[in-house]
């Protein structure tokens, strides 16, 4: 076990029960300008959490994977955010254009292989832009649905040998929601529109009375995750 991962391990027994400003604290107290906050652009809510803690001091890092079948309105946001809020904003884009990876795989991977899709246009990009970071901020929930239902507020990423750090991971959706409420924290209009959880367009549907919020991902498939998260 190297250092950074014994801090993970230590840090998420001893943060388990902090709000989620004294976990962004603690992350940079720690790691400086060694971290980067991941968004979806679903909402700012960690960005702005994080931009709190920051203050006055160099702009958080914002990375947000534009995989070229994004909405409208979450390239609208990743811009609105950009714009009004006191972030770096970093768009990591995938090594090929759609119109590239259609050439060399046909058009439509996602409906034919939706896991490779998300690894050509999600995995990789992601892995590449985290190389710089010692630590990623991410805005996983543990309501968000069964598999993150024992999501750590500090963990370690054995994948990439990085510490992930998910500091809203106790929060409900009714604490989302009375934080955006409070802040005034910009959010993807589609949450609006019968979305709950936002990602690529030809992946996501609404979501229909009583479904958990990620069963408009992927829906009529076995597929929960893009592969990001484990």
């Amino acid at each position: 076990m190297n250092a950074l991962e014994r801090l993970a391990r230590h840090a998420g027994k001893e943060l388990e029960e902090a709000s989620p400003i004294e976990v962004l604290r603690w992350t940079a107290d720690t790691f400086g300008r060694r971290f980067c906050v991941t968004s979806s652009m679903e909402d700012a809510v960690v960005a702005h959490l994080a931009s709190r803690v920051l203050k006055g001091d160099a702009p958080v890092d914002v990375v947000f994977l534009d995989t070229g079948y994004h909405f409208e309105e979450t390239i609208g946001t990743r811009d609105a955010v950009e714009a009004v809020m006191d972030v770096n904003v970093i768009t990591l884009t995938p090594r090929q254009t759609v119109a590239e990876q259609d050439a060399e795989y046909g058009p439509k991977l996602h409906d034919r292989d939706p896991d490779l899709c998300c690894k050509l246009r999600k995995v990789e990009p992601l892995e590449a832009g985290l190389e710089r970071y010692d630590a990623w901020v991410t805005g996983l929930r543990r309501t968000d649905s069964p598999a993150r239902a024992y999501t750590p507020v500090v963990g370690w990423d054995e994948r990439r040998q990085k510490v992930k750090i998910s500091p809203i991971a106790r929060w409900t959706q009714d604490d989302v929601d009375a934080y955006v409420s409070e802040h005034g924290v910009l959010t993807n209009p589609l949450l609006m529109d019968g979305y709950a959880s936002v990602g690529c367009a030809p992946c996501t549907r609404r979501v229909l009375e009583g479904e958990d919020a990620r069963a408009g991902r992927w829906a009529g498939r076995a597929k929960t995750e893009c592969g990001l998260h484990g």
